[in-house]
């Protein structure tokens, strides 16, 4: 049966390890023989640049170039924690890196895809913090940091950021709903698909007499989310196990 298939907030880290063999499983044995796969962001815990090494990530890396080689097109779109994946992951994975927010003809239907943070409006504090992130020149400078300086780096701000979510309200992280209207709006689609709450479900609601639908995936930390869609429609999955 034909399926493409979305994933979202994979968070890839050397700590987590039965999470990088329950990924590169979901890859090899379904992904494989999908007509296509998009990873919608946070597929690391953090990236400081392409010129790490990253070991500990091959098997992954020559999986999804398994996937690639084998027919199957694997698309990537930026997260908030791996906004740095650059040229050299791509050539080295097979993977093609996609605009912020990317609008894809799946089954004869306009999807739009995001990784969700930039409809998380009312989280101020965070917004300007990505606004800073962003900034390429602060990029480029980051970049040429020793790598054990933005290793270190990264972990104080993984630090930084997991104490401000646990002052936060919850409400607060989830997304805007006129920023998610705007954005559809903005390109023409009334689907839309994007991760980074880490609140999977699938939402309907009405603008007129249309109806538009927000499909949120979860995120990997403890098992598996995937949205999988084919000429029928999309559907949310959750698993522990391939």
């Amino acid at each position: 049966m034909s399926e493409t298939l979305f994933v979202s907030d994979v968070h890839l880290d050397v700590k987590r390890s039965t999470v990088i063999d329950l990924f590169n499983q979901f890859l090899l044995q379904r992904a494989l023989y999908a007509d296509a796969v998009y990873i919608l962001g946070d597929l690391f815990e953090y990236w400081i640049g392409d010129d790490a090494p990253y070991q500990e990530y091959q098997s992954t890396f020559s999986a999804l170039k398994k996937v690639n080689e084998s027919n199957t097109p694997v698309y990537f779109l930026h997260g908030n924690r791996d906004f740095l994946i650059a040229k050299k992951f791509a050539e080295q994975t097979g993977v093609s890196l996609l605009a912020e927010e990317h609008v894809a003809n799946i089954y004869g239907q306009n999807i739009l895809l995001m990784h969700g943070d930039t409809l998380c409006i009312d989280d101020v504090a965070y917004q300007r913090f990505r606004k800073k992130t962003h900034n390429k020149w602060l990029q480029w400078i980051a970049l040429h940091l020793p790598l054990s300086t933005r290793q270190s780096l990264a972990q104080r701000l993984r630090d930084t950021s997991t104490q401000a979510t646990a002052e936060k309200h919850a409400d607060i992280m989830d997304v805007n709903q006129s920023a998610v209207v705007a954005a559809m709006q903005r390109n023409n689609t009334k689907t839309l698909i994007h991760g980074h709450t880490h609140r999977p479900g699938i939402h309907n609601f009405e603008i007129g007499s249309a109806t538009y639908k927000r499909a949120v995936l979860g995120d990997w930390y403890t098992q598996g989310s995937v949205i999988s869609a084919n000429p029928g429609g999309i559907n949310l999955e959750i698993f522990s196990s391939i």
